[in-house]
Order: C-alpha cells, then structure tokens, then sequence
C-alpha cells in the first residue's frame, strides 16, 4: 500500500532544531544569537527535510513497480506449494426435493489408498492444517445442503456454539483485511440475501455446485444477510463457514443491516429481525450472546472491494470525500482509512465523525431518481436528500461521472434495493444494482434473484426464474407434507424451510418439544463444552470498545423509510406525512466542486442506448430488448404477471 501521510516531518525538523539551539554537548543549555548560524542550521534542516521526501517518494515507487511486477508474472512464488493428503471426490447424488433432479457432490476423500510404502508414509507424514475447522466447517455445510433433515440441530445449543466459534475465528479474518479490498476477476457479485436461504441455494446448486473451493473466482457478497427473512441465522452461518474456509476467495462487505440498530430493531421487523430470531431460537440470555458476537464480526466487515480496478462494489453507494477527492487515492483512501472496528449505527466513542459518515453514506446512499436529479440533487456535487430521510443521501449522474473519474474506474455494483429483475441498471449504465433474494419485499410471486458474473471483460447477469423449484416446500397442502405432523409443519414455517400463506409464519405457534438429533460427527469435547466455557468464549477484545450514546449516527434508521417512498420495494409502510418526520436536510454551502463532494466517468460501449435512453435511465435494461422493462411506479402485488426468464439466464452485457 502507498504511503498516504507524511505528517511529523516539519515537527521533527523543529525539535532537533529546538534542541540544538538550546543544549550544548555536555547538555549545558546555550543560546545561539549568531544569525548567519541559526540561517545555516535552517538551511540544512530543510535539506534533510526535501531528502526525506524525496526517500519517501522512492519507497512509494518501489511499492508500485513491485506490484505491477507481480501483476505482470502473475505473482510472486512464496515457496514451495502446499500439498494436503486429502482430495475432492465428485459423486453423482439425486436431490431430495419432488422433482429427484441429478446432481454433482463433491466429498472429502484421503490419498493414495494404493500408493507405494514409501508415497504413503510421505502422505501421512502431511500437516493437516485445517481439521481442527473442518468438524465444524463440514457441519455447517451438512445443515445448509439438506435444512429439512437438521431441525433439531437448527434449535439446539449446539448450533449456538458453532454460531459463537465461528464469529470468533472469522473475526481475526476480517481485521485483518482493508476496509476496502481488492481482487482479480472472475468474481461472482451477489447483493441483498436478507435470510432467504431458498435463493442462497439456487446460487450454490447452479454456480458453486461442487463447492467454493472448487469453483474458479471469487465470490462478493455485498451486504444485507440478515432481517426480513425466515433463515437469518442460518444464512450468517453458512457465509461465515465460507469464509473461514476460503479467506481469499470468499469477501462479505457489510450493509445497513448489519448494525446493530437495524437488526436489533425488533418493534420493526417482529419475527423477522435478527434479533428476535436468535432469541427465539436459543432464549434470551443466549440469544443475545449470539446477536452480539454476530455483531462483532459485523463491526470488522469490509465496506469496499474494488475489481480489477475498474469496478467498485459496495453496498449503497459513493461516499462524500472528506479530503481532496483528487489527491492521491481520492475516496478509495477515505474509505481505508475508516477505523478497523466501526459500530456505525450506534457508533463507538473512538470513531472519527468524517470517517462515520463515509462509513453511512458506503451502506446507506442510493442512486437518485429523475425527478430528485432535476429538483433536489445539487448540481455542483451531484448529491443530495435521500427520500429514505433520516440523513441518507442520493447521488445523481454529476457524483457518478466525477467519482468514475477520479478513481479511473468504469462501474459501480451495489445492492440495498429490491428489483423484480434480480439486477436493474441505472446512471447512463454505469450503476448496477444487485438483489439476490426474490421473497420478502413486496416483489410478487415472479420476482427473481440475480447476481453478476464478472469474467475479465465480459459481465454476465444470471437470475433466478420465479419457475424454478428447488428442496423447499411452497404449498401448504403439498404432498411433500403429508407425512408431517402439525408441529413438524409449524416448526419447518419458522425456520423458512416451508412457505405459508401470507401471514401465517408469524400467527403460528409450536406446541410441545422437538426432538434433538443426533450428531455423531461431533467430538467429546464439543460434546462436553459447559455453560461457563460458553460464557467465558465472549469477546474479551470487544471489551476495550464503548458506543457514545450521546452521539448520533449520520443516518438514524428509524427515522428512515425501508427504500425511497413510492417504489416497489418500500415495505416499511411508513407514512411520512402521518408520522411528521421529515428528511434531514444536508447543508452543501460549503462544498466546491473541486474538494468536497465530487465523482466522475464511466462508458458502457458494449450496450447499444436509444435516442429515449436518457428518459428511461433510471429503468432496468438487463432483460433485453425482447422484454418490457420493469415500471419503477407501479406495485406489483403477489400473484402480479411478469416476463418469466429460463432457470439460469445469462445476458451478456
């Protein structure tokens, strides 16, 4: 990384100025009235000052000649590569769901069954780094491939604890990272999930089929997991295992939902907040341990990741720059230079006030509609009011072009907006946005979930059809259900593994006890782990951070709406002329157009616009040329008709 700062270099000069000038070489203090003296000294140490400099400026060169050396042989060799006694066995195995589809498993498998003497000796002599994770890791991965067979684990302490180990590992993961991250291409780019396992499981049944790790590219996830959803917990879980897995392969950026006053907002979301749900799960005393150490991690999370460095992904949108958007690094170095461990919402004492609010605007901001553009959006900055209210802002066309621009990238993907399409495109199509869950958002029953492939110079959109069907149960009076006992049914609507009618997950209550599996993959000491080992596994390292609760946030959620008033993912329902609450309005008077608040650039020649594209700008384009474009106005109610596309469509971009 550059070398950004070089601040200390005038005081040093001073100090051994100062000291010269008032200490001889036995430490007697003298004074120097000779000027020509005091001249020479200040002479020299401004000598010393311009070399200085000048050393610095040779150690930032050598930095990027060596990382453009790497670029070009493709990094350089550390060493020798690691060998593992284990490897992949591919098995043909038939899905569990109605329709007995084929598919690929990949299984975990020893070496050399019929190597020679010497060859296995070799293989056995192998570290196996990653067993101690594996049990765990491999758990996870058994509860997500087959939910419907592990309730009893999905309820049980166990899952807890396995919940509790798993932040605590991740954790040291993700302090380690930048709070922006930089990758190659292929990447896999996903948005909004928010606890809707069903879609998570199309994405790995059709994408990552035989596994991440098998998988060529990296995978983005920009934010959102939990809230709304029925399967926060379960989701947070398998990511985190993925992660913990394949720390280079697998990025979690952070959104709005993760912090603490959304997904703790229980008055809001009910049943559907993270909070309730890990309470409910494993009672009050343990399920706040679990939202809290969640939390945590979520503290640590990136808010960036930058794409062959021409693509920036985060979950809302550009941040104001708190420094001069053209020096060097521009908004890419403010965003790195948000603290490591950042609450944002509430905040923590020791966060700086600048860096907060890059911090919001990155999981909050959206793009600007047309008549926001041409009314409220300030033409010199190319921000303004978010209709979210709250504090939120928006960015128009003139904080895209100018942020572009300055960084030299081409696009933007974020996420933080339902679109029936799963990706709609925005901007003079530079702006993706990305949503990869198709239920909870007022969408209709033909809503679908998409991510975007990014192949070196191609994009690709893939999506979800409302036609596929996968494991989980969509009708109450299935036959898939009719071995089930009421209990069994109630408990499966509650975990998200069966779709009821609108209304029912919530009006339903369990009767009796479940019966807990077993698990004979687990060890005696996990077995065995008592409640004081649990209690005591909290995070002692948290300990030393202290929210201000006398400080506001920059945005304050619940003074927000869900997305802006008016659009087809505004579920909040929340009335702003009722409830009196007005948007925050944001003082711009001091911005200039060259320091404060600026984006640039951005050609998208592959896409053919119209004469009309500039009307139809803010509407998705991705369907093609053969499908009505999506009416950002209109609500389209369950049961509302859509173009339907194949179960993985492709469009090239």
């Amino acid at each position: 990384m550059n070398v950004f700062q070089n601040s200390g270099l005038g005081s040093n000069n001073w100090n051994r100025r100062r000291t010269r000038d008032s200490r001889d070489s036995n430490g007697t203090i003298v004074a120097i009235t000779d000027k020509q003296t005091k001249s020479l000294l200040r002479e020299r140490d401004s000598k010393i000052a311009a070399l200085e400099k000048e050393v610095i400026g040779l150690k930032n060169k050598i930095s990027n000649l060596s990382k453009e050396q790497a670029m070009l042989t493709g990094g350089q060799r550390k060493g020798k590569k690691g060998l593992t006694p284990y490897g992949n066995t591919v098995r043909v195995s038939v899905s569990k769901c109605s329709s007995k589809r084929r598919q690929l498993l990949a299984e975990r498998a020893r070496m050399g069954r019929n190597a020679s003497i010497s060859t296995q000796a070799i293989l056995n002599s192998l570290p196996d780094e990653h067993s101690s994770k594996e049990v765990l890791i491999n758990r996870i991965q058994d509860m997500f491939r087959s939910p419907n067979e592990h309730v009893g684990y999905l309820k049980s302490e166990q899952f807890a604890k396995d919940l509790l180990k798993l932040n605590k590992k991740v954790k040291t993961i993700l302090e380690d990272e930048p709070r922006c991250v930089f990758l190659q291409s292929p990447a896999y780019v996903f948005g909004d999930i928010h606890g809707n396992l069903e879609d998570l499981h199309f994405f790995s049944d059709n994408i990552w089929n035989l596994g991440m790790a098998l998988t060529a590219g990296n995978f983005v996830f920009l934010g959102d997991y939990v809230d709304r959803g029925m399967s926060c917990l379960e989701v947070v879980a398998y990511l985190l295992a993925m992660k913990l897995m394949l720390p280079q392969k697998v990025f979690l950026l952070r959104g709005n939902h993760e912090t603490r006053d959304v997904n703790g907002w229980e008055e809001h979301y009910g049943a559907r907040s993270f909070i309730y749900q890990c309470r409910e799960r494993f009672g009050d005393d343990l399920g706040y341990k679990v939202w809290e150490t969640t939390n945590s991690t979520f503290d640590r999370m990136p808010l960036a990741a930058v794409i062959d460095q021409d693509i920036f992904c985060v979950h809302g949108g550009i941040p104001r720059p708190v420094s001069d958007p053209s020096a060097e690094g521009g908004r890419i170095k403010d965003i790195l230079n948000v603290d490591k461990v950042a609450g944002i919402n509430p905040p923590y004492e020791h966060e700086d006030d600048d860096y907060q609010q890059v911090a919001s605007d990155c999981i909050w901001s959206d793009p600007a509609s047309e008549h926001q553009e041409s009314s409220t959006v300030d033409r010199k900055t190319g921000y303004g009011d978010s209709l979210r209210g709250g504090g939120a802002i928006c960015f128009g066309h003139k904080a895209v072009t100018n942020f572009l621009q300055q960084q030299g990238f081409s696009y933007i993907m974020r996420a933080h907006e339902a679109h029936a399409e799963g990706v709609a495109v925005s901007k003079g199509a530079r702006v993706f946005t990305v949503f990869s869950t198709s239920k909870d958002h007022n969408q209709g029953n033909n809503a679908m979930a998409g991510c975007i492939l990014i192949d070196f110079e191609k994009m690709q959109v893939i999506n979800r059809s409302p036609a596929y069907r996968n494991q989980y149960v969509h009708r109450r009076d299935s036959v898939s259900l009719a071995m089930l006992s009421e209990n069994e049914i109630a408990e499966r609507v509650k975990l998200g593994l069966i779709e009821g009618n609108s209304g029912e997950e919530e009006e339903e209550e369990m009767e009796g006890e479940y019966e807990e599996e077993e698990w004979e993959e687990f060890d005696e000491d996990e077995m065995n782990t008592s409640r004081e080992e649990l209690d005591g596994s909290s995070n002692e390292e948290d300990e030393e951070y202290v929210f201000d609760e006398r400080r506001k946030s920059s945005v304050e959620p619940s003074r927000t709406t869900a997305s802006p008033p008016g659009s087809t993912h505004d579920n909040h329902e929340f009335d702003v002329e009722a409830s009196g609450v007005t948007a925050k309005k944001i003082d711009f008077s001091g911005v200039d157009s060259g320091r404060r608040k600026k984006r640039d650039k951005g050609n998208f020649t592959t896409i053919t616009e119209e004469d009309e594209a500039d009307e139809d700008d803010e509407e998705s384009t991705v369907n093609g040329d053969d499908m009505e474009c999506f009416d950002e106005s209109e609500n389209h109610e369950p049961g509302a008709s859509t173009t339907m596309s194949p179960a993985m469509k492709k469009f090239s971009l």
